[in-house]
């Protein structure tokens, strides 16, 4: 699967202020309502907030893979977001802010391609490379790009 599928420009959002991790959680259920009007932002946001309550998504390195179930969802879809402000404290493993934050959710039964799209994207985000090109963009277009970008590359190693 490729990561860019998931996205669409209108839940990508570059160089965003956020002052907390539920404050960020909140701005990616906004940006997954838009393409989900089924469902209320408050939610998507619960989805969100009840995997949070398990045990942090934050990857280390800034990175954080917030994600959930939802019942009646058709496909996957994600949203993406990076902050400007030097990151939120997300609880991550190496107590270091989140700046890079990729929002998944997935359909209630989609217990396989779930972990696959989550070992994708760990695989993703650990390239410390990648990582630096999605912090240097200035909009929405230049970060799906440069996620679209590491899809053909990894198509193009595989």
């Amino acid at each position: 699967m490729q990561i860019s599928t998931l996205l669409e420009p209108d839940r990508i959002a570059c160089l965003q202020d956020s002052s907390s991790k539920k404050r960020t959680l909140d701005l990616l259920s906004r940006l997954l309502a838009g393409a989900l009007p089924d469902y209320s932002e408050g939610e998507l946001f619960d989805s969100l907030i009840n995997r949070e309550r398990l045990g942090s998504t934050g990857l280390g390195n800034g990175v954080a893979l917030p994600h959930g179930r939802l019942a009646g969802l058709e496909a996957p879809l994600a949203a993406f977001v990076t902050l400007s402000n030097g990151g939120v404290d997300f609880d991550a493993i190496d107590n270091q802010p989140v700046d890079l934050l990729f929002a998944l959710l997935v359909p209630e039964e989609s217990t396989d391609e779930h972990l696959q799209i989550l070992a994708r994207l760990a695989t993703m985000f650990s390239d410390a490379e990648f990582c630096a090109s999605l912090r240097a963009c200035t909009n929405t277009q230049q970060c799906l790009d440069q996620i679209s970008h590491w899809d053909t590359r990894q198509q193009l190693s595989a």
